[in-house]
């Protein structure tokens, strides 16, 4: 894991989120979501509600699949 000057975590998670059921995704999952910075999601929708039920707020979403993937490229990697 690579660090930038103020000792935060740099990196790039990819997560799988439960499909159906929100009470299947894991501690890790959570817990990730809570410390990145950037949501990168194929279903925004389906994810404001995973994160709302997990009382996760304050994050930015960002729509990420195949018909916006040349748009977004560059603001995810960076």
């Amino acid at each position: 894991m690579i660090m930038d000057k103020d000792k935060k975590k740099i990196g790039l998670y990819i997560c799988a989120t439960p499909i159906g059921n929100l009470e299947d995704a894991s501690y890790r999952l959570i817990n990730t979501l809570k410390d990145v910075d950037i949501i990168a999601a194929e279903d925004t929708r389906t994810t404001k509600q995973l994160l709302e039920r997990y009382s996760i707020s304050g994050k930015r979403i960002i729509s990420y699949h195949d018909f916006s993937e040349s748009n977004r490229l560059d603001l995810i990697l960076s």
